[in-house]
């Protein structure tokens, strides 16, 4: 049925919308991190508790991060691609996009209708109705903010989802993001049940040896410039190889990066099939968000990320020059 698309509704809208439908597909995006598997994970713990039928699924064929394994219903999320159910409705949360949700695309197509609930902002919406709010520091929160509109009872697992998610987009509430909103979120979120220390634990303090191999790595190739303002390093195919790493244990090591007495902004850059791929992290007001659009990629202003075509040595001219001039 034809709809136009409406953007910025509230979440009220979205309430009415999913109290009257039954069958939900949800999506994050490519390369899944806490914030967008716990807003998946508790959405669905919500809609279930209302009596839904639901499918969480991931945007591409790639395992989630191993220290996220501990998450109620992970084990049970299926591959967008391997889908072949009917879609009644389709709901994007924390992806902006059509481009980020990958093989999921497909589904979107498929629904009845769509919703989208967020915290990047975006110029355009995919979805049928839209709910955005940018100064949310995660979009589990805006997914615990629903579940009080919804009148759900959100403690346990939806709790536990909800603040693996809020934990790790704040960086353990250490990024500028980490504002009174979040921790009154997380508040709430531990009297309904969620033992922080446990979260702390399986999330922060699980490294694999082949991570703390690969850092080792990064640390060799760490080069300081703009007067000690800014950090890069690089980890290849070939150091994965040799540490018997896989991607999920390269997300650590940008904060090691970012944890250097002086340094402003940090990067990471990571050898990934034919192309490069690059995160960014700031400890001030740095915008890397601005500096990740200049090579086609974003996310918030004190983390973000791109693509760029190699080979790593030419990647690592480009971006040095981009940050040199985000901090002139």
């Amino acid at each position: 049925m034809p709809v136009t698309p409406q953007t910025n509704v509230s979440l009220t809208e979205i309430s009415a919308v999913l109290k009257s439908r039954d069958d939900y597909v949800i999506c994050g995006h490519v390369s899944p991190d806490g914030d967008c598997l716990g807003s998946q994970l508790a959405l669905a713990g919500i809609l279930r508790r209302l009596g839904k039928r639901v499918t969480c699924v991931l945007a591409k064929p790639e395992k989630p991060d191993v220290r996220l394994s501990f998450l109620p219903g992970l084990a049970d999320m299926v591959y967008a691609r391997d889908f072949m159910g009917e879609v009644g409705t389709f709901v994007a949360v924390d992806v902006p996009n059509r481009e980020r949700i990958g093989d999921a695309s497909r589904l979107l197509d498929e629904a009845e209708y769509s919703i989208t609930i967020d915290h990047h902002a975006y110029p355009e919406t995919m979805s049928t109705l839209t709910y955005c709010n940018p100064s949310m520091a995660a979009t589990s929160m805006l997914v615990w903010e629903l579940s009080k509109c919804l009148r759900v009872d959100n403690s346990g697992d939806i709790a536990l989802c909800a603040y693996t998610g809020l934990v790790t987009d704040t960086g353990r509430f250490q990024y500028q993001n980490a504002d009174s909103r979040a921790f009154a979120s997380a508040s709430e979120m531990i009297t309904a049940g969620v033992d922080a220390s446990f979260v702390s634990r399986e999330v922060y303090q699980n490294r694999s040896e082949a991570s703390v191999l690969l850092e080792a790595c990064s640390i060799k190739r760490m080069k300081l410039f703009c007067g000690g303002q800014a950090a890069i390093s690089y980890v290849t195919r070939r150091d994965f190889e040799k540490c018997h790493a896989v991607k999920a244990d390269s997300e650590a090591l940008i904060d090691t990066l970012r944890s250097i007495t002086g340094v402003r902004v940090a990067c990471m850059l990571r050898e990934q099939g034919d192309s490069i791929r690059g995160s960014f992290r700031a400890k001030d007001d740095t915008d890397v968000a601005a500096i990740a659009a200049s090579f086609g990629g974003g996310g918030h202003k004190a983390a973000a990320g791109f693509s760029i075509e190699g080979p790593i040595e030419g990647a690592l001219v480009r971006v040095e020059k981009a940050i040199e001039q985000a901090l002139k």
